[in-house]
């Protein structure tokens, strides 16, 4: 994680990530949204803390990441640890309970809450830090074995179970959809979340402002069904060896 980016190399970065950010704002207005109600998270795993700097000296504000130590070890390096960036940290990979202490309280938003059991030991580690973690449920709309998620029909007995914790604070739902060639093919699987939102914050009678779906390879049509949090990482900071989609 120690590379040094030459200035061809962050001025490129920066670029990428200005393209982004307009595609984004195009999606938006093509739909009558305000482009301000969609927060780009910059995937920063497995890059390097000087490309989240350079991206982060040009505004970027969130950066996600899917490993917890590589993710704790990263921000502690010289290129981060001055504390003089303002960087909102989310974790948005498949979270272990093991491991659900080290990452309440280090991470602004965690995007993946999918089972009582973790958002349990999210809490436990929360309140003996006094302090209120913010949670995304995760939810698994295609019924995919491989990928994390709680089922529709228990979303609302999750949901509420969370929200009688007072160190946990629910802010909406996260999906990561089924993968297609043709990014319309995901779009009804944002339209449903968004559907679900809606009725579980009418249900529960309590705001859910976030929808944490859309990637790389589709945030636009996410962006079109009202996604609020959209998670790219291979468009801004290009492929790394074995990596999957972000």
């Amino acid at each position: 994680m120690t590379e040094n980016l030459t200035p061809q190399a962050e001025a490129e970065l920066v670029a990428r990530l200005s393209s982004v950010r307009e595609d984004i704002a195009a999606a938006a207005l093509a739909t009558g949204r305000d482009p301000n109600e969609v927060r780009l998270v910059a995937v920063s795993k497995l890059h390097s803390a000087q490309a989240i700097r350079a991206l982060a000296r040009a505004g970027q504000r969130d950066f996600g990441e899917s490993y917890v130590q590589e993710a704790l070890a990263k921000r502690e390096e010289p290129a981060l640890a001055s504390g003089e960036l303002d960087i909102a940290w989310h974790f948005i990979g498949r979270l272990q309970t093991n491991k659900a202490k080290f990452v309440a309280g280090a991470f602004d938003l965690v995007h993946g809450v999918d089972s009582r059991k973790l958002a349990h030991a999210l809490h436990k580690r929360a309140e003996a830090m006094d302090v209120r973690q913010r949670v995304l449920l995760q939810v698994n709309l295609a019924g995919e074995a491989r990928k994390a998620g709680v089922v529709p029909d228990h979303a609302r007995q999750l949901a509420t179970e969370v929200m009688d914790m007072p160190h946990l604070r629910l802010e909406g739902l996260m999906l990561m959809p089924p993968f297609f060639d043709d990014p319309e093919r995901a779009r009804p699987y944002f339209a449903e979340l968004r559907e679900l939102r809606d009725r579980l914050a009418a249900e529960l009678g309590t705001p859910l402002p976030e929808l944490s779906m859309g990637m790389t390879g589709d945030f636009r049509e996410a962006v079109a069904e009202g996604a609020t949090l959209v998670r790219v990482g291979t468009r801004i900071f290009g492929e790394r060896p074995g990596r999957k989609r972000d």
